[in-house]
């Protein structure tokens, strides 16, 4: 048997270290950059203790001082995130699921994946300002409303798309002997296909997840107030002087977390889900 030696894995090593330092680097910076005052944001010192005095009013004000503010973001990105994820697998499992089992003809099932690709594909920046007209006849503006139905409509294709490869995993045999025991498509659909697909569901889920709580261009055009988001919030930090480095920095570790602990507790499903390995028929 043909063995590997250990020097020719060094590049290899050395490779996986450079990626790692590359991913977490920024995340470190962001995090020293909470513990420093304003004179020392502006200097290059990356060692507490050593390059400068770590404090705790960054936090003590964001925390303590301004925590409803804060927390009135985050409670909307939370509300929206979720109901656009909830909205998405209802709707977009039921779209994959046909066209993983059914044949269609006036619209073809490639057409139909076309559509759906073309829609990952438009800028979202060719639509804010008919988003904006037609929520604004609604009066949706500044409603968490709104933007949940834009958030949906463009993660859609992520579900569609990721469920239709899970549902052509699982073997034709299961569905045939459901309805040859008397089961319905929809009975099929519910009881059987949707457990077997379920780490497709929480990849998607997690992907419309992460990209529904970073959005930015359509939460800064449909909301102002009352339905602004936490990264309307970590965008606002700047002032007549400048960006609040320390502030925004603060905002952004506490916007970091939901989605962090959401994908640490769904790793596993994550990697099935994107590999379309539900099931292997």
């Amino acid at each position: 048997m043909y063995r590997t030696s250990k020097a020719s894995k060094i590049p290899v090593y050395f490779l996986l270290i450079v990626l790692v330092c590359i991913a977490i680097i920024p995340f470190y910076y962001v995090l020293i950059t909470t513990f420093k005052l304003p004179k020392d944001c502006m200097e290059a010192k990356w060692v507490p203790f050593i390059g400068f005095k770590p404090t705790l009013s960054n936090w003590q004000l964001e925390i303590g001082h301004r925590w409803p503010e804060l927390s009135h973001g985050l409670k909307n990105s939370l509300i929206i995130a979720v109901s656009a994820v909830l909205l998405s697998i209802i709707i977009g499992s039921m779209a994959g699921f046909s066209l993983a089992r059914f044949k269609f003809y006036k619209w073809s099932n490639r057409g139909m994946v076309v559509f759906f690709l073309s829609q990952r594909m438009l800028p979202p920046v060719v639509l804010v300002i008919p988003f904006l007209m037609m929520f604004k006849f609604f009066k949706l503006v500044d409603n968490p409303l709104a933007l949940i139905i834009v958030n949906t409509t463009f993660n859609l294709p992520f579900v569609v798309l990721i469920t239709r490869d899970v549902f052509k995993e699982i073997p034709l045999e299961i569905n045939d002997a459901a309805l040859v025991d008397g089961c319905s498509y929809f009975k099929y659909f519910w009881r059987i296909a949707l457990p077997l697909a379920s780490a497709g569901l929480v990849a998607s889920s997690i992907l419309v997840f992460a990209f529904t709580w970073n959005e930015y261009m359509f939460a800064l055009t449909l909301a102002y107030r009352k339905a602004s988001t936490i990264t309307i919030q970590i965008a606002g930090t700047g002032n007549v002087q400048g960006i609040q480095f320390w502030i925004t920095s603060v905002r952004g570790l506490v916007a970091v977390i939901p989605p962090v602990i959401m994908a640490l507790f769904a790793q596993r499903f994550l990697v099935r889900g994107l590999t379309f390995g539900a099931v292997k028929g």
